[in-house]
């Protein structure tokens, strides 16, 4: 695997007092190179900052992924925003965030707080360079990462914060930096530290924020590869190749199915043995064990349930944390939880059809059928933010 780094990336807001819809709106993108984040923060509150906040940061993700170059898209989005007439202001701001997994780094910010750089859990100072394009001030940062770094951006709803009420004249830029140097650690996720920031936020508003309020944290983490082996491959001289691919994972390495544990089994020259009767569901056949094989279930039948929970994840952000905090023993538990917790994961889809499975028509176990749910779990995989590849042998 040539790539060096893997951005753990999560966001959050909290709506303005009342406000159905908020004014925020956070857009990521990720491809095999980089991870773009735009952040925008429409003028105002409600459904019309809404609308504006969600075009700015769609356009300029869309613009910046499919090829443009970043200073281009900054150029051409600073171009066609309109200003309010009465209040002098754009009507969206903007912080753009994209890391390249070698390492580059590169921040545009429009109007927005600056972005905090927290590197071994003391504020990074990063030098921002003033261009004005069109009349309007953008500031550019570019840097090099290194492992551990966390980049936290968010909207003015932040320092807004307790204004006229636990505070006089809200939260300033300074106390953000100062209340995450002391209130996270260098361990914490994005998640977590998205959770302690906009906590705090919440209650310096007395729970009814005056301001749309996001946070948004990108964490740079090593880059490692989950493997999963998906049945045997077409030819069986090509064996002890895939399962060598399989054991080179810098992740975990996963093989699922009766016939592909064998193979693997009789490469490493190990014993299958069978899991406890305690960890089996009635709907959930049972795992396997082979020493030096991270996890072994079952084929198609756990990959089915495991598809259902992506499917469910990549549409309920809750239900996502709920997954990943399951404490459950049985195949499909242990699969899902191992995908949520990888990077980058490589399914290696061998293509021996199973006679047996082939000679029924439309059996939901053919190897099409195989093929197309594999597929699936990695478009909802990628819509969870994993880099996944697909391979065939």
């Amino acid at each position: 695997m040539s790539e060096k780094f893997y951005i753990d990336a999560y966001w959050r807001s909290l709506n303005h007092y009342g406000e159905e819809l908020c004014g925020d709106r956070v857009q990521i993108r990720r491809s095999d190179d980089c991870l773009v984040m735009v952040l925008a923060d429409g003028l105002g509150s409600g459904v019309k900052a809404n609308i504006l906040s969600t075009l700015t940061s769609t356009i300029l993700a869309e613009m910046i992924f499919s090829g443009m170059l970043l200073s281009d898209a900054v150029e051409t989005i600073a171009d066609t925003l309109p200003v309010c007439s009465e209040r002098g202001v754009a009507y969206s701001t903007f912080t753009i965030v994209q890391i390249y997994y070698d390492g580059a780094a590169y921040i545009a910010e429009f109007d927005n707080p600056g972005c905090i750089i927290m590197r071994k859990g003391k504020i990074f100072p990063h030098e921002r360079q003033c261009e004005e394009l069109n009349g309007r001030k953008i500031f550019i940062t570019n840097m090099l990462v290194e492992p551990g770094d966390c980049f936290i951006t968010f909207s003015d709803g932040v320092l807004h914060a307790g204004v006229g009420m636990s505070l006089n004249f809200g939260w300033g830029h300074d106390e953000v930096e100062k209340f995450l140097v002391e209130s996270t650690t260098p361990e914490d996720n994005s998640r977590e530290i998205t959770r302690i920031l906009l906590t705090n936020v919440d209650y310096l508003y007395d729970g009814k924020p005056g301001d749309d309020s996001t946070v948004c944290c990108l964490r740079v983490i090593p880059a490692t590869e989950t493997r999963v082996m998906v049945g045997p491959p077409e030819k069986p001289e090509d064996d002890a190749k895939v399962v060598k691919k399989l054991l080179a994972a810098t992740g975990k390495m996963v093989c699922c199915g009766g016939t592909t544990s064998t193979i693997v089994a009789r490469i490493l020259g190990k014993e299958i043995l069978t899991d406890s009767i305690l960890n089996m569901r009635p709907d959930v056949p049972p795992k396997g064990f082979i020493e030096g094989v991270d996890l072994v279930t079952e084929g198609v039948l756990t990959l089915q349930k495991v598809s259902r929970y992506l499917d469910h994840a990549a549409k309920d952000q809750k239900y996502e944390e709920d997954l990943e905090l399951s404490k459950e023993q049985d195949g499909a538990s242990c699969l899902v939880r191992v995908l949520l917790e990888s990077s980058w994961i490589t399914f290696m889809v061998g293509l021996s059809d199973n006679p047996a499975h082939s000679a029924i028509d439309y059996s939901p176990i053919s190897l099409n059928a195989k093929i197309a749910l594999i597929n699936e779990m990695a478009d909802n995989l990628r819509l969870l933010g994993k880099v996944v590849h697909v391979e065939m042998y």
